[in-house]
């Protein structure tokens, strides 16, 4: 029985459609911190907020506490109020609501379970709920492109914590949570040859682009879908005229492994190529980004800990594994007990028909609100 009371569907969608219709692109520290801004403050009423500086050009990062005078390990629920949606997609992809669906850009992904998160933390505080642990509310603002400035404050405080909690979006029509997630690595490989005019003096050129195309073979190759291993190439790019031999081309890849083991050997290969067509040269850049979050026995029982407090509020909690990553690899890697996928269910992450199903908040909340409560 959970003891906290999330708000009602209407509530709870009126407070998101807010959420929504401040758009958050990771790239715009501004525009993520007028969020930040309201989430501080909304926080700020009922408990102490800390706020952390962003850096590198992105936004900043909140904190919000409950009492723990003894210093216990408890529960970190980890969000992030940034989205892959640039300013000005709200007038062509507004805030609505059809039936039980409720669009708008990044509302699924991820959005409504941050605010979930959110919600359950802040009624939890001004209800004066009791729990059986500390929680520690944290919400970033760069998780779509990496993570690359909160990473370690995200493992920082799971290191404090016994359990993880992610509020990224359920998953298919079942709500599925998720238990494990590939790891993900991002490369740029740069090739370099030499200009020529391709009709007086061909011969005197090296072509990039045709070494391009020996090494966009090569990193294919290394996909092995057997293994769960993905090496997904774009964009592509080479030369500047027609007429003109290609002196530079190059192109990203973005590797998914469902191991550390192949991390490092399928990072080797792509970070070890060498150059087929004499007179041309290879620079690679990147690594691995997120670590795989595989399944353990620790997050199966977390897991069947959630899906017991799913039935007894009537539905069932499927779970799955995904090839994105979250800022749950970060914690899983170093061995917590993470959970993923509790936000709300809905489809469309990054794309135009994106939306949640609006049936799915109270349940979803009160799934939040049921691990906050009784995790112990």
């Amino acid at each position: 029985m959970v003891r906290t009371d999330p708000g009602t569907t209407e509530s709870l969608l009126s407070e998101l459609r807010t959420w929504v219709e401040m758009e958050t692109p990771t790239t715009d520290a501004a525009a993520v911190n007028r969020l930040m801004d309201k989430a501080q403050a909304d926080l700020g009423a009922v408990t102490p907020v800390e706020r952390i500086r962003g850096s590198q050009g992105y936004g900043d990062m909140l904190i919000a506490r409950t009492p723990n005078p003894d210093g216990r390990k408890g529960i970190l629920v980890a969000g992030h109020l940034d989205t892959v949606w640039p300013i000005g997609t709200l007038a062509k992809m507004p805030f609505k609501v059809e039936g039980d669906r409720a669009h708008g850009p990044g509302i699924y992904d991820m959005k409504a379970g941050s605010f979930i998160a959110f919600n359950a933390v802040r009624e939890i505080i001004r209800q004066g709920t009791e729990t059986r642990l500390p929680i520690t509310l944290l919400l970033t603002s760069e998780e779509e492109v990496g993570s690359l400035i909160s990473r370690p404050l995200i493992e920082a405080e799971a290191a404090k914590a016994k359990y993880v909690l992610i509020p990224e979006p359920a998953i298919g029509a079942e709500g599925a949570v998720v238990t494990a997630r590939k790891g993900v690595g991002r490369f740029d490989v740069a090739i370099r040859g030499v200009s020529a005019h391709a009709g007086g003096n061909f011969q005197d050129g090296v072509s990039a682009t045709v070494e391009l195309a020996h090494q966009l073979l090569a990193v294919q190759g290394m996909t092995d879908l057997a293994k769960g291993i993905t090496t997904n190439i774009a964009p592509v790019w080479g030369g500047t005229r027609p007429n003109v031999v290609a002196a530079e081309a190059g192109f990203e890849v973005d590797l998914r492994v469902p191991t550390v083991e192949d991390g490092e050997r399928v990072t080797a290969a792509i970070r070890g190529l060498k150059p087929v067509t004499k007179g041309t040269s290879i620079t690679v850049r990147g690594q691995m980004n997120r670590p795989p979050f595989a399944e353990t026995p620790p997050i199966m029982a977390l897991y069947e800990r959630a899906r017991a407090i799913a039935a007894g509020l009537g539905f069932d909690l499927p779970k799955i594994h995904r090839g994105g990553g979250s800022d749950g690899n970060f914690p899983a890697a170093l061995g917590m007990p993470v959970l993923d996928g509790l936000g709300a269910m809905g489809a469309g992450a990054h794309a135009d028909h994106e939306h949640i199903l609006v049936s799915s908040l109270v349940p979803r909340s009160k799934l939040m609100l049921g691990m906050l409560e009784t995790l112990d």
